[in-house]
């Protein structure tokens, strides 16, 4: 892989190629020394545009774990803020020696301009972008998934599992690299939402939309993925008559969580808005997998970097 911007760059194969690399990751992050010597030498640049404390932390704790040099560069209070273009700070970041740059923007296809607009040669990482993708946030989705309903195998897909995602998915970026992943590995993926928070074009995504989600859940999903309500997305309201009537409709509750089945599971890419799109008990419940998914992101996010900066990505990581 040259970049890592959208999982429909990717093929089955070079996505569960990241997924076995990743559980490599995971086994030498069960040691007392964690820190592997595989990106001496390299800087990776996290370019954020917009605040994402928790997905900044996890680029920075894979990179730092495989030895590299991390530079956070916030685009509030830099030269961005007075003016300068995209171009200039990419050619910028070249000059200073960047070996890969992580992008995170509020502008739908600002990693994929960066990555092909020829100012800069580094692989270039999507942590998000717009409302359009954030590859990496599924791929850690995907990593959780295996490991609960397809344990043992490091190989296997996620073939004949059914996913419910619910909430806003208009706003959404993970549900839409989900939807791409998830049915890229063979799983089937049914979306659930008010039609306010269905994006135009998503019939023709690889997905059943539906809009009743008591009659999803009672399909026997194998796993539910929670949306946060994007409320800061939401200039001037009528997505929804009101915060308890979505609750009401569209939160995975207490007794909804109960009537799931035995092995089903529960994820949310966080920060989650508890007692809103998720109750706190069932946040806690056994069924979560809510904060395994945030120590998943660090393995994933090591073996992106992995196979885009090492100088061998064929061979599985070693211990030196």
């Amino acid at each position: 892989m040259r970049h890592f911007i959208s999982i429909a760059d990717l093929t089955r194969e070079e996505a569960l190629s990241v997924l076995a690399t990743a559980e490599h990751m995971a086994q030498t992050q069960s040691r007392a020394l964690r820190k592997l010597p595989t990106l001496v030498g390299s800087t990776v640049v996290n370019l954020f545009f917009e605040d994402s404390t928790r997905t900044r932390i996890s680029f920075e704790a894979a990179a730092k774990r495989l030895s590299a040099d991390v530079i956070n560069f916030s685009a509030k209070g830099s030269s961005l803020s007075k003016g300068e273009s995209l171009k200039d700070t990419a050619l910028t970041l070249q000059a200073m020696g960047a070996d890969a740059v992580v992008v995170r923007s509020a502008s739908s296809g600002a990693a994929h301009l960066l990555a092909h607009a020829g100012w800069i040669d580094q692989p270039i990482v999507n942590a998000g972008d717009g409302a359009h993708e954030h590859p990496t946030q599924a791929m850690l989705d995907a990593f959780t998934l295996r490991r609960h309903l397809r344990p043992g195998d490091p190989t296997a897909g996620l073939d004949g599992l059914h996913v419910v995602i619910v909430g806003d998915v208009l706003h959404s970026r993970v549900a839409r690299s989900n939807v791409l992943l998830l049915t890229l590995l063979g799983a089937r993926v049914t979306l659930v939402a008010p039609p306010a928070l269905v994006p135009v074009g998503a019939s023709a995504w690889p997905c059943t939309i539906r809009y009743d989600l008591d009659a999803a859940l009672a399909d026997s999903p194998d796993a539910v993925m929670m949306l946060r309500v994007q409320r800061e997305r939401m200039v001037g309201g009528g997505f929804f008559p009101t915060e308890g009537e979505y609750s009401r409709r569209y939160g995975l509750t207490v007794a909804r969580a109960a009537a799931l089945p035995d092995h089903a599971i529960v994820l949310h890419p966080g920060p989650m808005n508890r007692g809103f799109e998720i109750a706190g008990a069932v946040a806690d419940s056994p069924r979560s997998v809510i904060v395994e998914q945030v120590a998943s992101g660090v393995f994933v996010r090591m073996a992106v970097l992995y196979h885009l900066l090492a100088t061998d990505a064929r061979e599985a990581p070693r211990d030196r």
